[in-house]
């Protein structure tokens, strides 16, 4: 079934779905909806007021996005709920598109990556132009694995596909250092007090790794496999990782 899809509060027309089909550009904040309430709430709305500033010239107020989104959920309480922000063919100011579906959870079973060199332009920006990585995570999944993970030519870990990386060296949490988006997840755990640490980390280093993990609005899920290497688990410290995650209160729309 296709989402529930509203431009700026109401059902679009043909003509105001085509510039965000044929013009890619512009930028998204994914969330998920609890009880019609969401965690970090105040980093998606200025996750999104930022990117406008960079891309549009002008800032995006959070209450038309809160009033959209809550417009676009109707009854529902459980939802993924994108927020995609484009600028229409025919007005200098942004549409808001809310697209509504089913609610979704991190996968809690080890996950499979799929090396790619490869690293998103204009990183710091989630933004609507992720051809490479829809490219790369199919071909991940043809090949049995659940996502690409996004390395340079020198073997740097970035990012994945649709996720931070996480790992632990047995003493500490370290985020790669390496052009990445800074990930909702990622900013809600250092903001709870996970006291990671940025440093380089290679592709080589990771089956040396205590644990590694990935994050993104679903949660956190533990990683198992990257490429032809297992990478180890900790039950220790992946409870310790959820529980901090779970900790972390839900704001109401």
């Amino acid at each position: 079934m296709l989402p529930r899809t509203e431009i700026d509060g109401h059902a679009p027309s043909a003509a105001e779905v085509l510039p965000a089909a044929l013009v890619n550009y512009g930028h998204v904040t994914v969330m998920q909806v609890r009880d019609r309430a969401v965690r970090g709430l105040d980093l998606h709305l200025s996750r999104l007021d930022a990117a406008n500033r960079e891309l549009f010239g002008s800032g995006l107020d959070g209450e038309r996005v809160r009033d959209h989104i809550r417009h676009a959920l109707g009854d529902t309480a459980d939802a993924t709920v994108r927020v995609t922000v484009f600028r229409g063919a025919e007005s200098d100011d942004v549409s808001v598109m809310v697209t509504v579906r089913p609610p979704e959870e991190a996968a809690r079973t080890p996950q499979k990556l799929r090396s790619v060199v490869y690293l998103r332009p204009v990183p710091h920006i989630k933004h609507t132009g992720t051809f490479a990585q829809i490219h790369y995570g199919r071909a991940a999944e043809r090949e049995g694995f659940d996502d690409a993970l996004l390395v340079d030519h020198e073997g740097v870990v970035s990012e994945a596909g649709i996720a931070n990386v996480l790992c632990h060296d047995g003493d500490t949490f370290v985020w790669p250092d390496a052009p990445a988006l800074p990930g909702i997840t990622m900013r809600l755990l250092d903001r709870a007090g996970l006291g990671a640490r940025r440093r380089t980390v290679r592709l080589a280093d990771l089956p040396s790794f205590a644990a590694v993990f990935v994050t993104n609005s679903r949660g956190v899920s533990p990683v198992g496999r990257v490429d032809d290497r297992t990478v180890p688990q900790n039950p220790e410290i992946a409870e310790r990782l959820v529980g901090l995650y779970e900790s972390i209160p839900w704001d109401p729309l």
